[in-house]
């Protein structure tokens, strides 16, 4: 092969990605011209409605898949936690890239931490799982829909139409945007849990096993055993990332430390779980701990966090 095409999104933060795996492959393949083929997603294009009530999974992904199935990419560049679980035919999930700061970051023009916050203070947020951890914390709080790239909530924000927004701590410093507002804190996961896979890379492919062999250089094996744990506990939830689900592993020599949560969208109602395990159970932990809240409950949580969401305009 001679030419490798990337897919990805328009947005800012989604070309920074591909351009950094572009980057890599060259250096990697220096006989290997990779170029990058863009374009806008369903996601990208419906921004006054929630993602929750216009289907999450998917939404920024499913025009990539089609560029590949339709020959005119071989790889597509994702956030991680933007990749469905089940993917078309003739495409599979390749590798997971070195994972970078997973931790949610609140970011104001006045206040430097989700305590300074006053009473019913903006806080500016389209996830539920942020909102269910924000509000298990401080109820009175006021969460409002948040919608737009990485740019256009900072400018939102700059406008005074929120007195603080969440944001992925990755995002933010990939696009080095942090001097852009007064104050940009990354919130500890013993507060906030991330997204399942949040701050690291998936590459999807064509599935030939040439395509597989040109990224295979880039697997990351922390990541990949991180995100493992992740991906398998929402699958058994049948859940995705616009669901309250907050799960997140890190993997410490041959420990695996791993939290999760599953509520409604106000924090009202939870299951929360702690665990330490070793790196050899990483394959099954995710399946064992999906079972764990199933049976305490979580898939009836889950459904009553989505009939919520759906009801309401956050």
């Amino acid at each position: 092969m001679r030419k490798l095409i990337i897919a990805t999104r328009e947005s800012k933060l989604a070309m920074w990605q591909a351009r950094h795996i572009q980057t890599r492959l060259q250096e990697i393949h220096p006989k290997l011209e990779v170029t990058i083929n863009s374009m806008t997603s369903r996601g990208d294009q419906i921004l006054d409605t929630p993602l929750a009530k216009i289907g999450g999974k998917g939404l920024f992904t499913k025009e990539l898949e089609m560029s590949m199935l339709e020959g005119e990419s071989h790889i597509a560049v994702h956030s991680l936690k933007d990749v469905p679980m089940e993917l078309p035919n003739g495409l599979k999930l390749a590798i997971i890239t070195k994972r970078h700061d997973p931790r949610d970051a609140l970011l104001s023009e006045k206040y430097n931490s989700i305590d300074e916050l006053p009473q019913k203070a903006i806080v500016g947020t389209t996830s539920l799982r942020r909102r269910m951890q924000i509000l298990r914390i401080r109820p009175d709080l006021t969460i409002k829909n948040l919608r737009g790239n990485v740019n256009t909530r900072i400018r939102k924000l700059k406008n005074n139409q929120y007195d603080a927004i969440i944001l992925a701590s990755s995002g933010i410093k990939r696009l080095g945007l942090q001097k852009e507002v007064k104050y940009f804190t990354p919130i500890s996961e013993e507060f906030m849990i991330p997204a399942m896979g949040q701050a690291a890379l998936g590459i999807e492919i064509i599935d030939s096993p040439e395509i597989a062999h040109i990224v295979e250089a880039l697997r990351d094996e922390k990541a990949t055993i991180e995100t493992t744990i992740e991906r398998e506990f929402v699958r058994v939830l049948e859940g995705g990332c616009q669901v309250p689900i907050g799960i997140n592993a890190k993997l410490d020599g041959q420990s695996i430390h791993v939290q999760a949560l599953v509520g409604l969208p106000d924090g009202d109602e939870v299951i929360y779980k702690k665990l330490t395990c070793s790196k050899d159970e990483y394959k099954t932990k995710g399946e064992e701990l999906a079972n764990f809240f199933i049976k305490c409950g979580a898939k009836e949580l889950l459904k009553k966090a989505e009939h919520i969401a759906m009801r309401e305009v956050f």
